[in-house]
């Protein structure tokens, strides 16, 4: 059966997605993971080493998933070269909705804020950080805003 021809109900069956894991690249990682495990709590669930160095850290924070691969790394692991010069064009810029925002400021103090506190057109209360990578991490709380 082709699939111009199923029901919602039978794509929403044929393809379930399970998870999206950003990946963000940088030229040392061991800076980053220690602002996601230091600062937000964050556990490192695995490490690939490079030499002194690492390669490649996946973090976790309950279900929340967050990965960093070495520039080194991925220009030696992508096949097509195009796809490895992409990872160096970045930014990526993650949207991170917290329960507290007033707690996750203190736990970033000292980060380059891009974007002071705000209250958005659609209820949020914002601040963006840059994380030691260059990725721009907005950090949003829906509810009351901070005092």
């Amino acid at each position: 059966m082709s699939t111009a021809t199923l029901t919602v109900q039978e794509k929403e069956k044929a393809m379930t997605l399970r998870r999206i894991t950003p990946v963000l690249f940088a030229e040392e990682i061991e800076p980053s993971v220690r602002f996601w495990v230091d600062r937000l709590g964050f556990e490192k669930t695995m490490e690939v080493p490079e030499g002194n160095k690492l390669a490649f850290a996946m973090l976790q924070k309950g279900a929340l998933e967050l990965m960093y691969q070495s520039y080194a790394s991925a220009e030696k692991d992508v096949a097509d070269i195009e796809i490895s010069k992409l990872a160096r064009k970045g930014p990526t810029f993650l949207y991170v909705e917290v329960d507290n925002l007033e707690e996750t400021i203190a736990r970033t103090k000292g980060a380059p804020v891009l974007m002071p506190v705000r209250t958005t057109f659609y209820g949020a209360t914002e601040i963006s950080v840059q994380d030691p990578a260059g990725h721009v991490v907005t950090f949003a709380q829906f509810g009351a805003a901070p005092a």
